[in-house]
């Protein structure tokens, strides 16, 4: 089947989608669930060949992790499913209204995009969470995973495809494998309703360059934690560390750590020490490389660099408004954090950083769709149209008025 046509198939799928009840996007989702669970095995057997091959290609420690599919792994996949299943009903729901004097009622009602289009790297659990939520949101969708994940992709969008057979309509969820068919994607405009890449620089690059139906993007995280010389010596160590190296890989995960110079030195040593013990491998500025020993000097490039790794970048800055000059100039509207218990300070942080999430006295790493409530995420949008930050259910719809009378005329 050609891309054209696997997109017409889609596009027809999300005509019929609207129609189908709260109650069938329910079943096909704790279907999917279901096949997790009793398709365990047989998922991770695909997975090692991916892994198995990441490895001998010579990946990186982070691609490997983002790849790998363990039991653990797999029933959070489910659970989303049934967490999705449960959150409040989307799709044809009334969200605004107001009654005229002349009694004409206007509503306005929330409705899905149609197909989205979501070309992914690495991860393969992307696979479940988009098409999850675009179940639940009443969206078809046409995903393409990397490469290096093939054969995991595979396997869950037949595991997908199968479990919703005969409650949603066919092609609601559908794969495709090569970049020929994504260049062919993108020129399908009168399909597919919206593009969404998630993934690194070459690939959102390339997607902006080539789509000709709106894209919005979920890009590279270069994120910051900035601790204020008055920031809670009692908090600091254990919200860098989890902001570093909880889970290194991931889009929210702190890359540039920007110290005010009169934060308590011993505090500060304290927690690059458990940095270092935690084999982090520290590129400083000169200032920072005098308060312990193997921190390597760094070069300004590195704080461009997303890591995604066991590395950060350091800097001890002189104000709080050179640590929001770092952060305007190197941010990438992802994901920001400060430390501090000036108010003033808060609201400035606030009102000068432009990011999708911004953390006061938090770890970065609560930028994500289940820790804020979406229960999955399609991605982190770094777009601001039309949305910004997690993308859930609800940010994949829109809406529409409806104007209801009897007679009415306009006069």
């Amino acid at each position: 089947m050609s891309t054209r046509e696997l997109a017409q198939l889609a596009k027809i799928a999300a005509g019929q989608l609207p129609a189908c009840s709260e109650a069938d996007r329910q079943e096909a989702l704790r279907a999917i669930a279901v096949a997790l669970r009793t398709g365990t095995d047989d998922l991770m057997a695909e997975n090692f060949k991916d892994v198995t091959a990441a490895r001998a290609a010579g990946l990186g420690s982070a691609l490997i992790d983002r790849l790998a599919l363990g039991v653990k792994q797999i029933e959070a996949m489910a659970r989303a499913c049934e967490e999705i299943a449960a959150a409040p009903q989307v799709v044809g729901m009334i969200v605004e209204e107001q009654k005229r004097s002349d009694g004409l009622l206007i509503q306005k009602q929330r409705i899905p995009l149609g197909v989205i289009g979501m070309i992914f790297e690495s991860r393969p659990n992307v696979v479940i969470d988009g098409a999850a939520l675009a179940i639940k949101s009443g969206n078809a969708i046409i995903l393409k995973g990397g490469k290096e994940a093939q054969h995991s992709n595979a396997w869950l969008a037949k595991a997908v495809a199968k479990s919703i057979q005969g409650i949603l309509p066919n092609n609601s969820v559908t794969l495709i494998e090569t970049r020929d068919e994504v260049t062919e994607l993108l020129k399908l405009r009168e399909y597919i309703d919206l593009m969404v890449p998630r993934g690194g620089e070459k690939l959102i690059k390339y997607v902006r360059e080539n789509a000709t139906m709106p894209v919005v993007a979920h890009d590279r995280g270069l994120c910051h934690l900035y601790i204020h010389s008055d920031a809670d010596v009692t908090q600091v160590q254990a919200v860098v560390l989890n902001a570093k190296v909880q889970r290194p890989s991931a889009c929210n995960a702190m890359e540039t750590l920007l110290v005010h110079r009169d934060f308590p030195v011993d505090a500060l040593i304290a927690t690059l020490t458990a940095l270092r013990q935690q084999n982090v491998e520290i590129h400083g500025c000169p200032r920072s490389q005098k308060l312990i020993a193997g921190i390597q000097s760094a070069l300004e490039a590195d704080f461009n660099t997303e890591w995604l790794d066991y590395k950060m970048s350091l800097k001890i800055v002189d104000s709080a408004d050179e640590a929001l000059k770092h952060i305007q100039t190197h941010g990438t509207q992802h994901t920001e954090a400060v430390l501090t218990k000036n108010p003033q300070l808060i609201e400035q942080f606030l009102n000068g950083i432009d990011a999708s999430c911004l953390a006061i006295n938090a770890s970065t790493r609560f930028n994500d769709g289940g820790e804020l409530g979406l229960g999955a995420e399609l991605g982190i949008s770094t777009s601001k149209l039309h949305a910004y930050g997690p993308m859930g259910a609800k940010e994949m719809t829109t809406t529409r008025f409806i104007v209801r009378g009897d007679g009415h005329v306009r006069i």
